[in-house]
């Protein structure tokens, strides 16, 4: 039997999908966004094109209750529930107790549920070599990040972004500033090409951001200003080729493709998963687009350092920790 879910108007089906099935909820109201909630639905399709799976999808809309329209997916009993985005945090802890019966999963924070697997990376890591990679790039002195919302999480990208800077250059100047303290953060590019553009008056020759579809603007103005951008979640290199130095991969696809794969093969574990370096969760992009951008000497260091994070001979700050950036 068919069931319609009370919010049908935002449920977008991958395949003919019925109660019993996987439903994905992306984090925001823009599914493709060339950044995390594409990564997310990337994995999904991953899962559906290699194992033959459905899943439902819903794209929550700005102001939506979120804890209410979980709920209304676990009465019908889909699962698992999988909730992309830190924003899903309370909602998720709070409807998982009532379906004790019901597998979800979150990404990017962490639910202390025996139902629920909580998904999240250490992007201070990947951060890190950014900030390497933009020090090696630069030439004023001066390079730039733009947040989304003003979040500890976010904060986590910058410090590491410090971070690798400071490790080449102990006097690099970095312009961190976040595009706002509400969800919409992460979906204005026209803030973020603001943002950027200040930066790039201020001396900014490479801009890292960190901030969902704003850094669409992010890149834009500095493609525009002719400096380099260097993307997040996604591989963006190819938003604008030959702008782009690189991109910091955060492997949300993964997590999404591994947590419905693991459910259909009866394989589902709890708990938190924290991915990393050592685990591929994060990493960095080079392709045909930034080829040329990227020379020897700058990927001979960065996978280095890589390789000294990974058996802890080199340990970067989480600024989660404590809320304190040390570079």
């Amino acid at each position: 039997m068919r069931l319609t879910p009370v919010f049908s108007a935002l449920m977008l089906c991958a395949a003919p999908v019925f109660a019993d099935g996987p439903v994905l909820f992306y984090d925001g109201g823009v599914k493709l966004d060339a950044s995390f909630n594409e990564s997310a639905w990337n994995g999904a399709e991953l899962y559906r094109e290699t194992e033959g799976g459905t899943y439902a999808e819903v794209v929550m809309p700005d102001g939506a209750d979120r804890a209410e329209m979980l709920r209304d997916y676990a009465r019908q009993g889909f699962e698992p529930i999988i909730a992309i985005g830190f924003l899903y945090g309370d909602a998720v802890a709070e409807v998982a107790p009532e379906f004790p019966e019901l597998d979800f999963a979150i990404v990017d924070m962490v639910v202390d549920q025996p139902n629920v697997r909580s998904v999240v990376f250490r992007e201070q890591e990947g951060s890190y070599l950014m900030g390497v990679m933009a020090a090696s790039a630069n030439e004023t002195g001066t390079i730039g990040f733009v947040g989304g919302m003003d979040l500890p999480i976010i904060r986590k990208f910058a410090c590491g972004y410090v971070g690798g800077a400071r490790a080449v250059n102990p006097d690099m100047e970095v312009l961190i500033e976040m595009t706002g303290d509400t969800p919409a953060a992460f979906n204005n590019p026209e803030r973020g090409e603001e943002i950027a553009n200040a930066q790039i008056a201020a001396g900014a020759d490479v801009i890292y951001h960190a901030s969902g579809g704003t850094g669409v603007g992010v890149l834009g103005a500095a493609a525009q200003a002719g400096i380099y951008g260097i993307g997040v979640d996604m591989n963006q290199n190819g938003m604008q080729p030959g702008s782009v130095l690189t991109s910091m991969l955060k492997q949300v696809d993964y997590a999404v493709y591994f947590a419905l794969k693991d459910y259909a093969d009866g394989n589902y574990t709890y708990g938190v998963q924290s991915l990393g370096l050592e685990d591929r969760g994060v990493g960095y992009a080079v392709d045909a687009n930034n080829q040329y951008l990227v020379n020897r000497s700058m990927i001979a260091e960065v996978e280095t350092l890589s390789y000294q994070i990974i058996s802890g001979e080199l340990s970067v700050h989480d600024f989660t920790t404590d809320g304190v950036c040390p570079y």
